[in-house]
């Protein structure tokens, strides 16, 4: 069983997260949805919150939501995961990606990670960028699952 992270921190979940989360489950058996607790972020919504959004969203059996304070790549290896997702919106992206890349197979070279670029219509989109526009009263609610959209009302 190919089983595969993807890690984020998902604060909130966008359409182009569920986009990338779709394709990557038409590549692995097994896709776990690993909301990141990382209390130096200030976020939005808590953990908690991320992955009851999540589940709210998310209807299919070969993936599984999770929350997790500490190094994804021991998260990947104490749940059977050889690799991690990660998407690519922009050349922006890429250079700090390449790193975190690097970093993650520095600790385990045994778990690759695997890029998947945004389309076209969804590559401007970020958690930040929704809670701006939000924050500025601009209709949000075609960029993220009514799940998120019920929260940000």
């Amino acid at each position: 069983m190919k089983i595969a992270i993807y890690p984020g921190s998902f604060d909130p979940i966008t359409n182009g997260h569920l986009d990338i989360l779709n394709r990557a489950c038409k590549i692995f058996d097994k896709v776990i949805v690993l909301v990141a607790d990382n209390p130096k972020k200030k976020s939005r919504f808590s953990p908690k919150e991320r992955v009851e959004m999540i589940k709210e969203t998310v209807d299919n059996p070969n993936v599984v939501i999770d929350s997790f304070s500490g190094l994804t790549v021991e998260y990947a290896k104490s749940n059977g995961a050889t690799h991690l997702i990660r998407g690519l919106r922009a050349v922006t992206d890429f250079e700090y990606e390449f790193q975190l890349a690097s970093a993650n197979d520095f600790v385990d070279n045994n778990i690759d990670t695997v890029f998947l670029m945004s389309k076209n219509d969804k590559s401007f989109i970020n958690s930040s960028m929704i809670m701006e526009l939000h924050e500025a009263g601009v209709d949000v609610s075609s960029l993220v699952p009514e799940s998120v959209n019920k929260r940000l009302k």
